[in-house]
């Protein structure tokens, strides 16, 4: 079902600064903005989408996905989650980078281009069951701290990023544990590493290489 990951440019991940992330995803914490996603049967055929203000659903509801966005940045760094360099040749127009780039703008806004991302995700995509794919934006209010790491207070920066989790589903679209996904884009000593993108692989022995080349790309991906 999983293809080999292809050797691209990797860097390391300091545990804490995932840790900073992951302290603020609960129900009466969290600043997530939105979520959005789709449901695929294995041939990689939509059977719906949906996008929401987070902070519409219900508490019960807000814990269930915040506990699947969770998963990826509290995944065991430099294994399960890593860091990749997207090529310069990979971040050009109408790349896979770009469209990203945009959703994150939008705050998933834009139904269009994440219709396309999942058109071109489930075009690749090998499972052998239905799926869901759930998106999530985020902006974190970076904490001011003092050159002794004291919290002052007041925030001197925000990072805005989406998660992205593809997580098998079954029933009435119940998702299971997430298989892989990734947050974009990465975040380190307080600020966006804007070319680099952290990749989450459930099983690192089978990962999903396929979710990595349509992210990382060789510079043919097309959204046009």
């Amino acid at each position: 079902m999983n293809k080999t990951t292809t050797d691209f440019r990797q860097l390391k991940i300091d545990r804490e600064d995932m840790l900073a992330l992951t302290r603020r995803m609960t129900v009466k914490r969290t600043s997530i903005t939105r979520i959005a996603g789709a449901y695929m049967d294995p041939d990689g055929f939509i059977d719906g989408t949906f996008n929401t203000r987070f902070l519409k659903l219900s508490d019960p509801d807000k814990a269930k996905n915040l506990e699947i966005a969770k998963t990826i940045p509290f995944a065991e760094t430099n294994r399960n989650l890593r860091r990749y360099v997207i090529p310069e040749v990979s971040r050009g127009r109408e790349s896979m980078y770009q469209l990203l780039m945009g959703a994150r703008t939008s705050g998933l806004e834009n139904d269009a281009l994440l219709d396309i991302f999942y058109e071109m995700l489930a075009e690749r995509y090998r499972a052998d069951q239905e799926y869901g794919v759930f998106l999530f934006h985020d902006r974190y209010d970076i904490p001011a701290k003092a050159a002794d790491h004291v919290r002052l207070g007041e925030s001197e920066q925000m990072f805005e990023y989406l998660i992205c989790a593809v997580c098998p589903v079954t029933g009435d679209y119940e998702p299971g544990e997430p298989e892989c996904g990734f947050l974009f884009p990465a975040y380190a000593q307080g600020g966006a590493l804007i070319n680099c993108i952290d990749i989450y692989q459930a099983d690192e022995k089978r990962p999903h290489g396929e979710l990595e080349e349509l992210l990382l790309g060789n510079g043919s991906t097309s959204f046009f």
